[in-house]
């Protein structure tokens, strides 16, 4: 702290970087600081003189990264709070402005950057993008850490409608990272599962409606609670009728066909299984295969094959499992099905 109370100016470009991060752009301070370029180049300078930040590359384009984690918590310390919530709405607001990559790519700044000027509402959203990008790439851990710091600001704010659409999309987001972090039947899963359907009821008619219950469908049907995992399906199945959306169908046939199959019907559930068949568009991967891990149809072709053969036909069970055949589109296939 003496040596920083010691460079004066240069201080104040200290703490507005400290409060950027450990490493800051020169961009980004600049559009946040409004200081004359030729000034904070001269203070960036000094501070990189006395060895207290390191400097990558050439103004505009360099970067710098305070010598010790410790020199920019001493920087960021001797702010008032009200002025460090100033500092971190001002960064926010012009990473949203200026800088459109850093927003997309890196939404858990913005988060983090919101959450601490105490802006909770915006903080919320931009968790959520966090989470659910580090979910889609696979990095559940970040993801669930990302979500449940979502769901912690969200507890602050007092209940609205919009805050319930909010809780609603942290907490199916984050059941998908607890199952493939902990499994399918964590009771972790369920918790969160079961929070995101009692959501959807006081929302009322949503879209996030049918994933919810496949995602319990999921849990139930590994559990194993196949009649509880029946139940699911078949309001799956009623959503996906209604909404008329052929992926959609897919996804409820093949809940109600493996359901059926474990519980032993077995010609009730070659129906579902074959609808499924004659419904998937493999030439369309469904968008939310990456949620289950695992493409639905395939998945329609696999236990059609199973029950054939516990039916007793494995000549019709090997050929189900081989490539359809040529020249029938899936628009065809989907129209003989009755959907557009």
């Amino acid at each position: 702290m003496a040596r920083l109370d010691r460079l004066v100016t240069a201080k104040a470009v200290a703490q507005y970087a400290a409060v950027i991060g450990r490493q800051f752009p020169y961009a980004l301070l600049q559009a946040v600081s409004q200081l004359d370029e030729a000034m904070l180049q001269h203070e960036l300078g000094r501070l990189v003189e006395v060895e207290m930040v390191y400097q990558r590359g050439l103004p505009p384009q360099s970067t710098y990264v305070f010598k010790h984690a410790l020199i920019q918590d001493a920087a960021y310390q001797s702010l008032l709070k009200s002025t460090r919530q100033h500092y971190h709405q001002r960064i926010a607001q012009v990473l949203e402005a200026q800088f459109p990559d850093i927003c997309e790519t890196q939404p858990e700044l913005l988060a983090q950057h919101y959450t601490e000027a105490g802006l909770n509402e915006q903080a919320v959203r931009y968790w959520q993008r966090a989470g659910e990008r580090a979910g889609q790439r696979s990095a559940h851990a970040e993801a669930i850490a990302h979500l449940t710091k979502g769901l912690a600001v969200l507890q602050t704010l007092p209940h609205a409608p919009a805050h319930t659409h909010d809780e609603l999309l942290l907490q199916h987001t984050l059941g998908v990272s607890l199952m493939a972090m902990k499994g399918y039947t964590a009771p972790e899963v369920e918790q969160a599962y079961a929070r995101a359907r009692a959501l959807c009821q006081q929302v009322g008619e949503t879209p996030q409606l049918f994933p919810v219950l496949m995602d319990l469908f999921l849990f139930y049907v590994n559990r194993p609670d196949h009649q509880t995992a029946h139940t699911l399906g078949a309001q799956c199945l009623t959503l996906a009728q209604r909404a008329g959306d052929a992926e959609l169908l897919v996804q409820a046939h093949m809940a109600l066909g493996v359901t059926l199959f474990w519980l032993g019907q077995l010609s009730q559930a070659r129906a579902h299984l074959e609808q499924g068949v004659a419904l998937y568009a493999p030439e369309q991967p469904p968008s939310l295969a990456w949620r289950y891990g695992q493409d639905p149809g395939v998945v329609c072709y696999d236990y059609t094959s199973r029950v054939l053969w516990q039916l007793g036909y494995p000549d019709q069970a090997r050929q189900s499992l081989s490539p359809r055949p040529e020249g029938v589109p899936a628009a065809s296939r989907r129209a003989a099905a009755g959907v557009t």
